[in-house]
């Protein structure tokens, strides 16, 4: 396993990560991704944790926290060889301390996860969304109040838009808080969004992206196919309209891309796409997740090798697509990629 430092902090991540969101079997979305339970999920852990997999990543709405819970169950015994990272501020019910960033809601979080993890610090705490409603002044020194009570060690974002991040970032420096040091993201072959600001912002002020569902939301396992329906099995009946859109024709020619590259490489779809992500700029470790002991063990063959510079242009060329404004008009021009270099 290769090991990357989270961001420009002193935390060393292994490039791959382990999602947790396939435990715990609550609700019609998360019952969707996975149901491991705690004796499946310690096998899972075990397997992880051979191929050099440390860092493990939750939330408290995975599963109505189940999902903690049962993480918490599998690394019973040997919390010291795991880095554990969990999110809290999306609604986890009516409340008025049951949603946002707020300093009450930030606390009983943050002593939820705890109590459900069965540990007395979390490695790495992130928000899961950006709370608008309160001032980020008294976000951040919520959270740097949790860090000099030893309950966190790292904090970082999740889903925040560039100005979110920034504004987040100079209050911390401006009032000498803890900085975010990690942004939890959404990035893939079919899904390159974060490229066009977010990558240049972590780039410049020394933020990682952790990277969630690499493999476009279940797109691109191998199983979808130029002119063939989804198979029986693919979450995407049931969770296809909770994530990103991706239009057919990109994921189309993404795939067929990627099976000229599994045919010259010897890999399967899901670890070439995985491997072009471990390329890019900013990226500190990907999170693969998997319903069984023999996904993940597939997905663990993305490392230990790398793409060569023809494979990774090729891959480049069929998933880019032209930016939105205000990313989009001049970027081509000479004089304007003088001053402003591609992040990729």
């Amino acid at each position: 396993m290769e090991y990357r430092r989270l961001g420009a902090s002193g935390l060393t991540v292994p490039a791959l990560s382990f999602g947790a969101g396939t435990f715990g079997g609550r609700g019609e979305l998360f019952g969707a991704w996975g149901d491991t339970d705690a004796r499946q999920a310690r096998r899972m852990v075990d397997v992880a944790l051979d191929a050099g997999v440390t860092m493990f990543d939750t939330a408290d709405v995975y599963s109505e926290g189940a999902s903690e819970q049962v993480l918490g169950e599998a690394i019973r015994g040997r919390r010291d060889r795991v880095l554990l990272s969990t999110k809290a501020s999306l609604p986890t019910g009516p409340g008025p301390h049951e949603a946002g960033s707020g300093r009450a809601r930030l606390i009983g979080a943050v002593e939820g996860a705890l109590r459900r993890l069965g540990t007395d610090y979390l490695d790495l705490f992130q928000l899961h969304a950006f709370d608008a409603g309160t001032p980020v002044e008294e976000v951040l020194a919520a959270l740097d109040d949790l860090v000099h009570s030893g309950k966190i060690r790292y904090v970082g974002a999740s889903n925040f838009a560039g100005w979110q991040l920034m504004k987040s970032l100079a209050a911390a420096d401006r009032h000498g808080h803890v900085r975010y040091v990690a942004h939890q993201v959404y990035y893939s072959l079919v899904g390159r969004d974060y490229e066009w600001e977010l990558m240049p912002l972590g780039l410049d002020q020394g933020v990682g992206a952790v990277v969630w569902s690499p493999l476009g939301w279940g797109r691109l396992t191998g199983k979808i196919r130029r002119g063939q329906p989804l198979p029986d099995g693919s979450r995407l009946h049931k969770t296809a309209e909770a994530g990103p859109p991706v239009p057919d024709e990109l994921l189309y020619d993404v795939v067929d891309v990627l099976d000229e590259l599994a045919a010259e490489t010897g890999r399967t779809v899901p670890q070439i796409a995985l491997n072009w992500l471990l390329s890019r700029p900013t990226v500190s470790t990907v999170i693969i997740g998997a319903r069984t002991e023999e996904q993940l063990r597939q997905n663990l063959g993305a490392v230990g090798w790398q793409l060569d510079a023809d494979q990774i242009a090729r891959l480049d060329k069929v998933s880019m697509r032209t930016p939105p404004y205000p990313y989009y008009p001049y970027y081509r021009l000479p004089d304007f990629a003088r001053l402003n270099p591609p992040a990729v």
